[in-house]
């Protein structure tokens, strides 16, 4: 739904030759005022706030890409930029110290989102993202978003991505084979968390913002994670069956 809307964007902000960075910090901006509203009970303008940022959340990177301007610096950018909102918003419903608690775990989801991705992509030998051009780049701005990805990102992917492998080497029972590779990222695993992506968390927030009850939005998140943990079994699960069934025969 949301992509589409994007996408009728681009063609004149194309033409009229828009930075991609300018409108990460637009929306950025518009969910930076949608928490505002949100601290102030406010129920109908932050939950169209919401959706709006969707939209142009979207938007960035399709006009990127359209106008050749896909970088690293942008990449960066729109990722931490919405861990600044997602933090305001967390903290406008629940507090300080709650709301950044739940942005971690809200971080954990999306992470496992973007891990399973990359899983399931390399585990078919398809290409997981293309690489970003590295022209326009500013290298103190670069280094310094480099950084914050380094702090707050990074040990995310690191210590999940190592959780991950090391429970298919103990199901598979050793190096992995490529049936098991496969069995263990299914694209229905990547759709689940690709459903848990921040389009849907902010269709859910808005509607829980616009009946009242902005803290329905914050105590899903815990079933999220909960939900994923199920997954992650039944990925396991289809491992075992993999490893027990059938095997292929060998020729001499």
């Amino acid at each position: 739904m949301f992509r589409p809307l994007a996408q009728t964007l681009v063609p004149p902000l194309a033409r009229a030759n828009v930075n991609p960075a300018h409108v990460v910090l637009l929306h950025t901006v518009i969910g930076l005022d949608a928490a505002a509203r949100i601290r102030r009970g406010e129920r109908l303008a932050p939950a169209l706030l919401l959706q709006l940022k969707t939209v142009l959340d979207g938007l960035d990177g399709q006009l990127a890409r359209a106008t050749g301007r896909t970088t690293e610096t942008g990449r960066y950018l729109d990722t931490e930029m919405d861990l600044v909102v997602n933090a305001a918003l967390n903290v406008a419903i629940e507090g300080v110290p709650a709301g950044l608690a739940l942005t971690v775990l809200q971080s954990v989801i999306l992470t496992v989102d973007y891990l399973w991705e990359r899983e399931h992509r390399e585990a078919r030998g398809e290409v997981f993202r293309d690489p970003p051009a590295q022209a326009g780049d500013d290298p103190r701005v670069l280094a310094a978003l480099r950084a914050v990805y380094a702090a707050y990102f990074v040990p995310q992917e690191r210590v999940l991505g190592r959780v991950f492998a090391a429970r298919l080497r103990r199901v598979a029972g050793g190096a992995p084979s490529a049936r098991q590779r496969q069995a263990y990222t299914p694209l229905a695993a990547a759709t689940v968390t690709a459903n848990l992506g921040l389009s849907t968390q902010f269709l859910a927030l808005g509607l829980a913002v616009l009946t009242g009850r902005p803290q329905l939005y914050t105590r899903s998140l815990p079933l999220q994670a909960a939900l994923l943990l199920g997954t992650q079994l039944w990925r396991e699960a289809r491992v075992r069956a993999a490893t027990a069934g059938p095997q292929p025969s060998s020729s001499g």
